[in-house]
């Protein structure tokens, strides 16, 4: 495919999973270039991406300070996406539960739009290993979502996701401060208003086996209360 892709991929004590995941990027030969976002893991993740520099030249690292949310990664790794020219940039985990091998089909689907979501949610409900309390918490606030936003998606929260860079550039930046959940709700919802063409395509996601989960109440807690303002009119 023509243009240059970036994986964009935060990480937290994730130095179980990535000497997996970047093996399974590569061995996609699709040209990839990943972005490691590290917010301070006391595994070590940092540290053992920067040995991997000096062989995996496609691989690059920015680390930071602390836990300052996964938000704040994505739009770190938006930022440095448009400063470097890149063409195709990935919202991506590094656990697993985003499966490499669906980015072949989201390069092909996102030559016909602007934003590609990886969705649990259309051929029922594709998710394994979450608890059932965790299901129907995702579930139920998706439905809750879509219904005050109005958004035409089944999946608004999902986090394994394609945009063009014309897409990232709709956004400001500057004005985007959410996490988590409502950090997707809230990228999705202005894309969506902007007139940005979003397709959703079915996968199956499976729950981290390794590594440290970014979920918390706070996060969910966020989530709906950027919901309600967008329902206000405050996430014009």
């Amino acid at each position: 495919m023509a243009g240059k892709v970036l994986i964009v991929m935060p990480t937290y004590n994730e130095i179980d999973n990535l000497p997996r995941m970047l093996p399974a990027l590569e061995a996609l030969n699709l040209g990839l270039e990943i972005l490691i976002i590290d917010d301070g893991s006391p595994d070590g993740t940092g540290n053992w991406v920067k040995g991997q520099q000096t062989t995996r030249p496609h691989l690059h690292l920015i680390e930071r300070s602390g836990k300052l949310g996964l938000g704040s990664a994505y739009v770190r790794g938006f930022r440095f996406a448009l400063e470097k020219g890149y063409d195709f940039v990935f919202e991506m985990d590094a656990d697993f539960s985003h499966d490499p091998s669906y980015i072949p089909e989201f390069l092909e689907t996102i030559k016909e739009c602007d934003l590609v979501l990886g969705s649990r949610y259309i051929n029922g409900v594709t998710v394994v290993n979450w608890p059932m309390s965790r299901l129907l918490l995702s579930y139920f606030a998706n439905m809750y979502a879509r219904w005050v936003t109005g958004l035409p998606l089944r999946d608004v929260t999902g986090g394994f996701k394609c945009f063009r860079a014309e897409a990232l550039r709709k956004l400001n930046l500057d004005r985007v401060h959410s996490d988590g959940y409502s950090f997707q709700i809230e990228v999705n919802y202005k894309l969506w208003k902007s007139g940005c063409r979003i397709r959703e395509i079915p996968i199956l996601f499976k729950d981290r086996v390794a590594g440290v989960s970014k979920m918390s109440s706070k996060i969910i807690r966020e989530a709906l209360l950027l919901i309600i303002r967008i329902r206000l009119g405050g996430a014009r």
